[in-house]
């Protein structure tokens, strides 16, 4: 901890030096025409030599406007610890030039070890959150400041990551063979539906290992600009897998939860795939019974999530039991200017949309920068609301509910069926 606090105390002038510089935001097209027809290794290493650091010291400065109380949890000290280590080795090439015989060497190294060390930053960083939890209870001025700062940290870490991948994809030796026709780890011809089929068969085998049984899937694609074609896009395939993989994680919970009983089996989980002048949608629909309106926003907060603590052990489902799915699943979607949103009916079922842009030159990354409006938000004090607030929980519609002597209604504390199906990532 000591080597810790001096090595913060020498770095910190170099931290305040880079987190005054914005991030600088690049479009899908723009990884793309670099890495198919000028890719240079000394171009890239000029950059992320100057950019990477930028980005950690803009979303370093945010992490020590957090709580004291959450700052002192072990989990998060150690992400604090990684991100210092990681900005302190990138320091070693800020002046060295690229004519060194073994700087792009040594540093292409350096990513995949930054990368490497990084592996677990989500987990531990919710742990670190459940640290705070179970000592000091939720209140709810910090965990907004909490959901804010998260989603910043996490879209942070996307871009850091996407930057690396692309550096030592093009460059380095951990090429796939699988995907010769990648641009780093773009896919300019990205099959939507393909990616679809994959998240539903591997999310599939889940559900089947849980319940010994799975809803179908039934796929249908419209494609405005061109009827008669598949829909294709310039994305990267991995992010696409990652949010649609926690949909339908979910519908197929929902589906078999509330279904497994009935006579006439499961019904199927639907995805439509559409391509219109602007956007390229995709809407994953179940019929699991649906989520209460009022707990749609509570789905994609990082503080509200209510499974048990789940095991940090190598080899199980990522994120499972953290509740982190569908908030990191919409910061994917919103990286590169998209989105995803969650309509739902309470007694039929969900339908889940994920956009993104249509065009490669308008998907820019979109990026949290530190400055006078982000630390504003953490040091503005709650404010009363000025629209009426009914209480928090709802009565009970149910006329035959029980009631006390007084004509209060009983109510137990319970977990009811949606909020299981969308809040527990591990199905």
């Amino acid at each position: 901890m000591r080597i810790f606090v001096s090595l913060l105390k020498n770095t910190n002038p170099k931290i305040e030096y880079y987190s005054r510089f914005s991030p600088s935001p690049l479009s899908i097209k723009q990884f793309l025409d670099f890495g198919r027809d000028n890719a240079c290794e000394k171009t890239s290493y000029m950059f992320l030599r100057k950019e990477l650091p930028v980005r950690l010291a803009n979303t370093m400065k945010e992490v020590n406007l957090l709580p004291d109380n959450l700052l002192s949890q072990p989990s998060i000290r150690l992400v604090q610890k990684w991100y210092m280590q990681s900005f302190v080795e990138l320091l070693d090439y800020e002046n060295r030039k690229p004519e060194d015989p073994h700087a792009l060497n040594d540093f292409l190294d350096l990513l995949i070890e930054i990368r490497n060390r990084h592996n677990d930053v989500v987990p531990t960083m919710a742990q670190g959150v459940i640290e705070y939890k179970e000592k000091f209870g939720f209140d709810p001025f910090i965990s907004s400041n909490i959901q804010y700062f998260l989603d910043r940290f996490y879209t942070n870490r996307v871009s850091f990551r996407m930057l690396i991948n692309q550096h030592t994809l093009l460059f380095g030796n951990d090429t796939n063979p699988l995907h010769p026709k990648h641009i780093g780890s773009i896919d300019p011809t990205c099959s939507v539906a393909e990616v679809v089929s994959d998240a539903y068969d591997t999310a599939k085998m889940l559900c089947e290992k849980y319940y010994l049984a799975a809803p179908e899937l039934k796929i249908e694609e419209f494609n405005m600009k061109a009827p008669d074609k598949p829909i294709q896009a310039v994305y990267v395939p991995s992010h696409l897998f990652h949010m649609l993989f926690e949909l339908f994680k979910n519908s197929m919970r929902a589906t078999v939860e509330l279904h497994e009983n009935s006579e006439e089996g499961l019904p199927p989980v639907k995805a439509k795939v559409t391509l219109g002048k602007e956007d390229l949608s995709v809407k994953i629909s179940d019929r699991g019974g649906g989520v209460p309106l009022r707990k749609i926003d509570r789905l994609f907060n990082y503080m509200y999530s209510t499974a048990p603590t789940p095991s940090l052990e190598p080899g199980v489902v990522p994120l499972a039991g953290f509740g982190y799915g569908l908030p990191i699943s919409r910061l994917y979607a919103r990286y590169f200017q998209g989105d995803l949103k969650l309509y739902s009916m309470e007694g039929v079922g969900t339908d889940a949309v994920i956009y993104l842009k249509a065009l490669s030159s308008e998907s820019f990354e979109r990026l949290p920068v530190f400055n006078k409006s982000a630390l504003r938000h953490y040091k503005t004090s709650p404010e009363a609301d000025d629209w009426s607030n009914p209480s928090k929980e709802p009565r009970d519609a149910n006329p035959m509910s029980s009631r006390h002597g007084d004509g209060k209604e009983e109510r137990a504390p319970r977990k009811d069926q949606s909020e299981r199906s969308y809040n527990s990532l591990e199905v």
